[in-house]
């Protein structure tokens, strides 16, 4: 959203999405902050931006995907997505699985159910040249220095560019989301008049949320010219705002499974919320654990971020690799990455029976739990080792899973439990930790959202911990949560006014040395002039409270008249205190470009005065040059080149 008054003089445009294809920096031009200052801009009278019909928000997730839209004229109606062909047993769901299929020479095939089947009935020749990807999204969180090039592998073993994958997969949702407003508004439905909403953990870096950005343009989903026609939702922010609206009729309160409070069914959670609540909303998803602290303000029902988002790649695909490490120990680390690769799409099938058996355990769960061997596997086995599967498992030291009479394998539910303890214990510590900082007292519920949340031995394990410390609520509808609070946050995002920045953001500068203050190793003598160099000036501190629009008001100055691009280097740490760019904690994490050229002028010193706003859910850049008050071209990349 634009938060500048548009106006002849100061007509900012915000281009920090624009990709820069950074020229070869000229080395740090050695640059003095003329100005440094923090202003607050004025909020709450904003125009309103460009004005969009409908809002579709897409949950791109690890494990499951969908989409959901409401039309601004009537914003409380969220329709998701049609049904979907195909589902699992044992799963009901509006979401398909994030999976994608290309041909062998590396088009787009298919998404969803859709590409799961139609890979699953290629016979098993052909089907090695198909390209098959799955739980691909935690790349992005896993990948240290993520960037357009990064590759992501099929399950073939082949490599593929994950930006194509991503920009394949937004396509496709572009097109489904794009023919049901079609058909129910009987007419082509222009995209221009579409505000895209993509949801992120709200743990992600600002590398992986550029990355989605730049997948976005890619796909066609929006053109790079218009970058707020996308808006970057962090997913348990998205999950806060749906959360505080929901009726108890729409939720289950663990601790009572009734009402409570007095409040009747009809009520809002958010009218059992005064002025000043707190909470914390849990997004337990496939891949990760987003952790948010959220505080009421009345009347409008600001939000505000009491704690940095926190969590880890704590998801329940963690369940996953431990069932896979459970089936090396039986039948062997060699002989699974063999039919993994020889066999993916029985591979892919057995994965498929295992995830309906994990949705069935529970903590009371007394009989066993009994999970299909594709005749593939065994056929396989045999060939392998030169014995049968029922001869391994008798053979392994695994006594909690035995082989049943009609091909099965046989899991007590203490071995099934043991799978999820890893997961779950992550979780739970991470709770633990949250609980215990001072920010976090007094805090009135606890949502527990994402697809994870539904399982029971992930809910008694926070009730455990919590001790009746909050009321642990969970959505009816768990797995929609974040996709419905994604509209909404689409339709309104200025409703998280405060939020915490996740790192310390700052950029290397020359101060003048102070004998005894500064390090000797740092000092340069520049024109008999003594400058300590390297000075880490700070923008914005670690878990410091940011309101949207307050912008960091820096000055730079080219270092020579012909210069027709300033390149400042930014860096970024989890500490909270930084005194200089070269300490351990501190890391390169993006580069500020500003387009100088055009802007020359008679005055001496050319002074460029750069905005940058923190307080939104991405980092974005704005320069003026103040002599001549025109708009300089900024932009700030995370992506490593």
């Amino acid at each position: 959203m634009m938060t500048e008054k548009e106006t002849a003089t100061e007509k900012i445009i915000s281009d920090a999405m624009a990709n820069p294809s950074p020229a070869k920096s000229m080395g740090d031009p050695g640059i003095t902050p003329l100005s440094p200052s923090h202003i607050q801009n004025d909020t709450d009278q904003v125009p309103s931006g460009p004005f969009f019909v409908v809002v579709v928000a897409i949950d791109f997730g690890t494990t499951s995907s969908g989409y959901a839209y409401a039309f601004t004229k009537e914003p409380e109606c969220i329709h998701t997505m049609r049904r979907w062909e195909g589902g699992d047993p044992g799963v009901s769901n509006q979401k398909t699985p994030t999976t994608i299929l290309l041909t062998p020479d590396r088009k787009f095939h298919s998404f969803g159910y859709a590409a799961r089947d139609f890979y699953h009935d290629l016979d098993p020749s052909e089907s090695k040249q198909w390209l098959y990807l799955e739980k691909f999204k935690m790349k992005l969180h896993t990948t240290a220095n993520l960037s357009i090039d990064t590759d992501l592998h099929a399950a073939n073993g082949k490599r593929v560019k994950a930006l194509d994958i991503f920009a394949y997969a937004l396509a496709f949702f572009k097109e489904q989301a794009l023919k049901e407003l079609s058909d129910q508004t009987g007419g082509d439905f222009d995209n221009n008049d579409v505000r895209w909403v993509i949801t992120v953990p709200a743990i992600w870096k600002m590398p992986a949320k550029q990355f989605m950005r730049e997948a976005a343009y890619k796909s066609g989903l929006v053109p790079r010219e218009n970058p707020e026609q996308l808006i970057i939702a962090l997913e348990p922010e998205a999950a806060s705002i749906y959360c505080r609206k929901l009726r108890l009729h729409q939720m289950v309160d663990l601790d009572s499974k009734t009402t409570q409070n007095g409040i009747s069914p009809t009520d809002n959670v958010g009218s059992g919320m005064t002025q000043g609540d707190r909470y914390v909303v849990v997004d337990c998803g496939g891949g990760t654990v987003d952790l948010t602290v959220h505080q009421i303000r009345l009347p409008e029902g600001h939000l505000k971020e009491l704690y940095k988002a926190s969590g880890g790649p704590y998801g329940s695909i963690g369940i996953d690799y431990e069932f896979e490490k459970l089936l090396c120990k039986i039948f062997g680390q060699d002989f699974i990455d063999q039919f993994k690769i020889k066999r993916p799409a029985a591979w892919v099938d057995l994965m498929i029976a295992f995830e309906s058996r994990k949705r069935a355990a529970a903590p009371d769960r007394t009989n066993p739990l009994n999970i299909n061997l594709p005749f593939s596997f065994i056929d396989y086995y045999k060939k392998f080792r030169g014995h049968s599967v029922e001869h391994a498992l008798r053979k392994s030291n695994v006594d909690f899973v035995k082989w049943s009479s009609q091909g099965m394998l046989r899991m007590n539910p203490d071995a099934m439990n043991s799978l999820f303890k890893p997961t779950i214990d992550h979780i739970i510590q991470h709770l633990t930790e949250l609980f215990e900082k001072p920010e976090v007292n007094d805090i009135k519920f606890l949502f527990l959202v994402g697809g994870f949340a539904e399982s029971p031995l992930l809910q008694q394990a926070v009730q455990n911990m919590l001790q009746g410390r909050s009321r642990i609520i969970i959505p009816h509808d768990v797995g929609l949560t974040i996709l419905k609070g994604a509209v909404l946050f689409g339709l309104d995002p200025s409703i998280i006014k405060v939020r915490r920045s996740p790192l310390t953001y700052g950029v290397g500068v020359l101060n003048r040395f102070v004998e005894g203050k500064h390090p000797p190793d740092k000092l340069l003598v520049k024109d008999g002039t003594r400058w300590c160099t390297d000075v880490f000036d700070t923008f914005i501190a670690s878990d410091q409270s940011v309101a949207l629009g307050e912008s960091v008001k820096r000055s730079y100055t080219p270092a020579k008249p012909s210069q027709q691009v300033i390149v400042i280097h930014v860096y970024c740490s989890e500490k909270e205190k930084v005194g200089f760019i070269s300490e351990s904690s501190v890391k390169k994490c993006g580069t500020l470009r500003l387009d100088v050229s055009g802007t020359e002028s008679s005055a001496p010193r050319r002074e460029i005065q750069t905005l940058m706003q923190f307080g939104d859910t991405e980092i974005r850049a704005m320069a003026v040059d103040v002599s001549t008050g025109r708009t300089v071209k900024a932009s700030i990349d995370f992506l490593s080149h």
